[in-house]
C-alpha cells in the first residue's frame, strides 16, 4: 500500500508539473510561493504527525473514499483539459464559452499536491530528528518554491511540443485514476459475488441508456439540418 501511495504521490507531482508549462511564468511563481506558504503554514500539523496515525489513515476506509472522490474529480478536470485543447486546436471557429471553459481550466493547476506537499514535509521531519522544526519547515517551503518553476521549465524544454505534453498529462491522469482506485479500495470488494441480478434496475438502466442515446441522434440530427439550412441560405 505504500508503495501504491508513494507512486501516485510521484504522479500528481509530475502532472501538476505537466500542468505548469502551459501557463505564463509569473502564473508559475505565484503557485510556487502558494504552495511554499502552505508548506511553511502546515508545519504546527506536520510536527503532530506519527508513522503510527499515517498508517491508521491509510487503512481508514471512510477516509480512503473521500480521498477517491477528490481525485476522481481532479483526474476528470484534467482529462477535460486534455480533450478540450485538442479541440481548440483541431475545430474551426470556436464559441466563446468554449474558450473561456479552456482558459479557466488551464489555470487550475491541481489541488492534488497540497497533500503530497504535506507527506512531504512530514517525511523531511522523520529523516532530520533532532534538527529545529521551524528550520525544516521553511526550508523545505524554500525548496517547494524552488523546485516548481525549476521543474515546470524544465519539462518545458525538454518537451517543448505541446501534443506531446498533452499526451503525457492524459496518460499520467490515467495513471493516478488506475492506481487512485487501487490505492483507496484497500483490499475492499464493493459487490457480493453470489449477489441475484435485480432485473428491474437493470431495465431501467437500459431505459435510461436508450433514451439518452435517442435524445443525442435527434439533437444531433437537428443541428445538421440547421447547419445545411445555412449552408443554403
Amino acid at each position: 500500500m505504500e508503495t501504491i501511495v508513494f507512486i501516485l504521490m510521484v504522479l500528481v507531482a509530475i502532472g501538476f508539473l505537466l500542468k505548469l508549462t502551459w501557463s505564463r511564468f509569473r502564473i508559475v511563481a505565484a503557485t510556487a510561493g502558494l504552495c511554499a506558504l502552505f508548506t511553511g503554514a502546515a508545519l504546527p500539523w506536520a510536527v503532530e504527525q506519527s508513522r503510527t496515525q499515517i498508517a491508521d489513515w491509510l487503512a481508514d476506509p471512510a477516509l480512503m473514499l473521500d480521498t477517491a472522490v477528490v481525485l476522481t474529480l481532479e483526474v476528470v478536470v484534467q482529462m477535460a483539459f486534455c480533450l478540450l485543447a485538442v479541440h481548440v486546436r483541431t475545430a474551426g471557429a470556436l464559441r466563446s464559452s468554449t474558450l473561456r471553459w479552456y482558459r479557466a481550466l488551464r489555470l487550475f493547476p491541481g489541488v492534488l499536491l497540497f497533500p503530497v506537499l504535506f507527506s512531504i514535509l512530514v517525511a523531511v521531519i522523520f529523516s532530520f530528528p533532532g534538527v529545529s522544526f521551524e528550520l525544516i519547515g521553511w526550508g523545505t517551503a524554500v525548496g517547494v518554491l524552488a523546485a516548481i518553476p525549476v521543474g515546470s521549465r524544465l519539462l518545458l524544454r525538454l518537451l517543448p511540443e505541446e501534443e506531446v505534453r498533452l499526451e503525457l498529462l492524459f496518460l499520467v491522469e490515467a495513471l493516478i485514476a488506475v492506481l487512485g482506485i487501487v490505492a483507496t479500495v484497500n483490499g475492499r470488494t464493493a459487490v457480493v459475488a453470489e449477489s441475484p441480478v435485480d432485473w428491474s434496475a437493470l431495465a431501467g438502466v437500459l431505459a435510461l441508456a436508450a433514451a439518452g442515446a435517442s435524445a443525442g441522434l435527434l439533437v444531433r440530427r437537428w443541428r445538421l439540418r440547421r447547419t445545411r439550412r445555412r449552408i443554403k441560405s
